[in-house]
């Protein structure tokens, strides 16, 4: 069908359509149509492309400035320490924020792209992942149910999304549970027991129910597979072996967190890295990723640490329960073009440098490479590389039980073969829980297996391993924590406590500036504006000093604003006047007397994450204990002062 066409009236006679003729501001859209036109004539010249320049300046100018926000914006490293500073009481609000969350992902993603280049996990960001959801979860509750903020519910929330983060990595909810709990609480509430094991499951099920819907497994299984024998998995005297296993793994822990908390610490600190990180984060990582990546190219020095293996091939090679050595000793198999998934360990071994020497290799290697790895500004999570790192030492000790007992060890007349996978376990477990200062390590082995027939001996190694790491350092997130300066009450570590009672009196702050209800406004207004504390202490009279409560400065402050500027001579106002009329005081409900030890003032700033305390003499206010006060009498308990 034709289209109708028309004259508009008092036109020249050029013909244009009804739907032009009828149209709303017919000159106005004419105008810009033969804008555009002439536009387009001009920017699409034959041999003109300027704007085609200046558009891809202006794209890539965006996108660079997106890159430097993201940078600027994500949470580096793991997070946990961030965490465990939050639930000691700490406020951290950028560290909450859902805003970092596509940061994060993208960060993380990149970091698990690499690979073993930088041999980095993903355990703590996404502690921090789901500790951002659910924190962002409360706040649309709030908002759902016009709450008021609970600072209690919300501490809840995030010590279940700990364990969550934790379980849906490993598909473990009973040493996500449990791991969260030693690393991020010094006192725990039964009430979350059971809402972080509801969480904690169903968020495992679901991570593995995803596997078999990926057909990735036939079923729900464990994610490492193991052969291990089932009916004497070990004998008795292998007990021994697997102690000195543990204490390896604790020496060797002392050692890796000693250098990585003095290597983080001088990068901090020396003016030309300080300066590197602070005003360009991704050179400093190119830089570092560029060093590790020329090490494990695997054509290269990556040919002897098995650096073609990912981080999961490394473990389902190093938990084989046939011993390599004893293979390798009468035949050579050859190193396969690319890796053989069923014979995994063919990357382990090497013709010169035998099985011993490539897992020597890897642990020197390692122990530097990822101590440099943990100062790269990126998301990352340190807990799988200490376990494989763990998993490597204890397969070296059991490749030499194996060479030095190559018919396994007698024992009441029957020959049980030494399996080197077991050690792996037992290593993994120790070492990891060495360097976080956890047992349930022990528990996450079992978990990520699915055997549990070596129960003892990696309890009785994982035990070892932290009894010599607890009492020589400092756990890694810790260590963390005091690198970077997070506010953080430390435990009380002096042996001599029960000796030496330190109590109150000892370290409190008695320059405390008080308020009385009888002081005048000028006295007021001249202690306020002295002073920049949150609040005071308001006592009942000057002469008397007894503690009635505290006042808030800022509510004081508005106040004393509301105020007439002048006031009537024969009415000398005071702050009881104030306090009658717009601001309220608010009761004292704990204090500290004296007399109270070190030991219990400590547990009562964990246990109600509190900042501050007031200390009362007979009900008179005589000053103030806060973190820093404690700080300075544990650091001055577990480390004494030289004599004078």
């Amino acid at each position: 069908m034709e289209e109708l066409v028309g004259l508009r009236e008092g036109s020249p006679g050029n013909p244009v359509t009804l739907r032009e003729l009828w149209s709303p501001c017919p000159r106005i859209r004419k105008g810009i149509r033969d804008g555009l036109g002439w536009l387009k004539q001009k920017l699409f010249r034959e041999g003109e492309d300027w704007h085609l320049l200046m558009t891809l300046g202006v794209l890539m100018a965006l996108i660079s400035y997106t890159m430097n926000f993201a940078v600027n914006r994500v949470v580096r490293g793991s997070g946990i320490p961030e965490l465990k500073t939050i639930l000691s009481g700490v406020i951290l609000d950028d560290y909450l924020d859902i805003k970092n969350f596509g940061a994060k992902v993208v960060g993380l993603s990149c970091t698990l792209a690499s690979g073993s280049t930088v041999f980095l996990g993903k355990v703590g960001p996404f502690v921090h992942l789901s500790v951002m959801i659910a924190a962002y979860l409360s706040r649309v509750r709030l908002k759902a149910t016009k709450e008021s903020e609970n600072r209690r519910k919300q501490k809840e929330m995030l010590v279940v999304a700990a364990a969550v983060g934790v379980a849906t990595v490993f598909a473990a909810p009973f040493s996500g549970v449990l791991f969260s709990i030693e690393v991020l609480s010094s006192h725990y509430s039964v009430w979350d027991y059971w809402r972080c094991f509801f969480a904690a499951t169903c968020g495992a099920f679901m991570f593995r129910l995803l596997a078999v819907f990926n057909s990735e497994q036939e079923t729900i299984t464990s994610l490492f597979k193991t052969g291990f024998r089932v009916d004497v998995p070990f004998d008795l005297p292998e007990i021994f072996f697997f102690v000195v296993l543990g204490a390896i793994c604790g020496i060797l822990s002392c050692a890796y967190l000693f250098c990585q908390r003095t290597f983080l610490g001088f990068i901090r600190t020396n003016r030309f890295t300080s300066k590197l990180m602070a005003t360009s984060k991704p050179v400093y990582s190119t830089l570092a990723t560029l060093i590790l990546a020329s090490i494990t190219y695997p054509p290269g020095v990556g040919r002897f640490m098995a650096s073609r293996l990912s981080m999961k091939e490394h473990l389902d090679s190093l938990f084989d329960n046939n011993s390599w050595a004893l293979i390798t000793r009468n035949s050579s198999p050859p190193w396969p073009a690319e890796p053989d998934p069923q014979n995994l360990w063919f990357e382990w071994y090497h013709p010169q440098f035998t099985v011993f020497g490539t897992l020597a290799f890897f642990l020197v290697m390692k122990f530097w490479m990822l101590i440099l790895a943990t100062t790269i500004p990126i998301p990352a999570g340190y807990f799988m590389p200490i376990f494989i790192f763990g998993a490597a030492t204890g397969r070296l000790i059991g490749e030499a039980l194996s060479v030095a007992f190559p018919e396994g060890i007698i024992a009441g007349g029957i020959t049980y073969p030494i399996i080197p996978g077991g050690y792996a376990l037992a290593g993994a477990a120790a070492f990891s829980g060495a360097v976080t200062h956890t047992i349930s390590t022990a528990i996450l082995a079992f978990e990520l297996t699915g055997q549990i027939v070596h129960a003892l001996p990696v309890l009785l190694a994982v035990l070892a391993a932290n009894a010599i790491a607890q009492s020589c350092q400092p756990s890694f997130y810790e260590g963390t924590i005091i690198v970077k300066k997070l506010p953080f009450l430390p435990w009380i570590r002096g042996r001599n406590i029960g000796n030496h009672p330190v109590i109150v009196e000892h370290f409190m702050n008695g320059a405390i500036t008080v308020l009385a209800k009888d002081m005048s406004m000028e006295e007021v207004v001249k202690v306020v504006t002295s002073t920049d504390v949150a609040e005071y202490p308001l006592v009942e009279s000057t002469e008397s000093q007894i503690l009635m409560g505290v006042v808030r400065r800022a509510q004081l402050l508005q106040a004393l604003q509301a105020e007439p500027p002048s006031w009537v001579p024969e009415h000398q106002r005071c702050l009881q006047d104030i306090l009658a009329r717009s601001c309220p005081m608010e009761p004292v409900t704990l204090h500290l007397s004296p007399e109270t030890s070190l030991h219990q003032a400590h547990n009562l700033f964990e246990l109600m994450n509190l900042h501050s305390l007031f200390v009362t003499l007979r009900g008179k206010a005589v000053g103030f204990v806060s973190w820093v006060e404690l700080k300075k009498a544990i650091s001055n308990l577990t480390n004494p002062p030289a004599p004078k």
